[in-house]
């Protein structure tokens, strides 16, 4: 009897705990709702219609998937995408490594050097892309005019298919190389100053020292900043949109410019989602496959 005094006397407490409970977490899962799980699955049944923007849709099924494979300008457009990728992550990457090691020392004045490196992170990605537009440009370009004082002939960077990509790549380097590059610094110096005593002891010059002992304490740091670097090169698009617009023919064009141009030039909505849903799982993959090869090199991953 007394057991269910204490039940029913509970029972309005647990009630109004539980109700409280919604209440504070209402707003995010109301949030994650509206603003994620509704759009994406609008956007997964858009990919199966034929939706022009200012017309009726027609469901097709897989068809928009089915053009996806044997799309010309889509295996264009993703071998852009990758190539941007592999020119990007190992440039940003070593840069943001080289300079948090030059960087990580408690020096008096090192902050503005580092404040200085980041600061381009922190600023518009338009504003960056067109300033660099501007110093890449053939006549007038500082770049160029540099050159011309050194008696070079500088090229047309964004009209040459050969350099578009790559002043692209540079450009983006450049702009976020900073928060790598800060991330790389507080892992330098949470590494234990006693394991590089050991090293010392043991004969180790500086060289074996960050091999043996800071690249290894350092590679979650190391799995984050390539993760994050990764799927940030997948998304490009600002860079595109203001430098070169996807030329010179086509030789810049990535897919997130290429899905752009699908929905909001030619107006096919469902081919657009479609793209963005190939992105999507792209990005998918290749996240848990780094996720899964964490485990060989990653310190103190090997029995997650």
């Amino acid at each position: 009897m007394k057991e269910a005094s204490k039940r029913r006397r509970r029972g309005p407490l647990a009630r109004e705990a539980q109700i409280a409970g919604w209440l504070f977490v209402s707003p995010m899962v109301l949030g994650f709702s509206f603003l994620l799980l509704f759009p994406m699955g609008l956007a997964l049944y858009m990919s199966l219609t034929d939706w022009p923007l200012l017309g009726d849709h027609q469901f097709v099924g897989l068809e928009n998937y089915k053009h996806i494979a044997v799309d010309p300008m889509f295996w264009k457009v993703f071998g852009n995408t990758v190539y941007f990728t592999v020119g990007l992550v190992p440039l940003n990457i070593v840069l943001a490594l080289l300079l948090a090691l030059l960087l990580s020392k408690s020096i008096k004045g090192i902050g503005f050097f580092r404040t200085t490196i980041f600061v381009p992170v922190m600023t518009s990605l338009i504003v960056w892309a067109i300033v660099w537009k501007y110093m890449f440009a053939t006549d007038s370009g500082l770049i160029n005019q540099i050159l011309l004082m050194l008696h070079i002939k500088g090229p047309a960077w964004l009209y040459n298919t050969e350099l578009a990509m790559p002043a692209v790549i540079v450009t983006s380097v450049l702009k976020n190389v900073g928060l790598n590059m800060v991330l790389f610094i507080a892992a330098i110096q949470q590494v234990p100053r006693s394991l590089y005593e050991a090293a010392t002891l043991d004969g180790a010059n500086k060289t074996k020292s960050f091999f043996n002992v800071t690249l290894p304490m350092i590679t979650p740091t190391v799995f984050l900043t390539v993760v994050m670097t990764i799927i940030g090169s997948l998304k490009v698009f600002g860079q595109i949109y203001v430098m070169t617009q996807g030329g010179p023919s086509n030789s810049t064009k990535v897919l997130v410019y290429y899905i752009w141009e699908k929905a909001f030039k030619l107006f096919q909505m469902g081919y657009a989602s479609s793209l963005a849903f190939v992105l999507f799982f792209v990005v998918l993959v290749l996240t848990l496959l780094q996720w899964q090869l964490r485990k060989r090199w990653v310190f103190n991953e090997g029995d997650a």
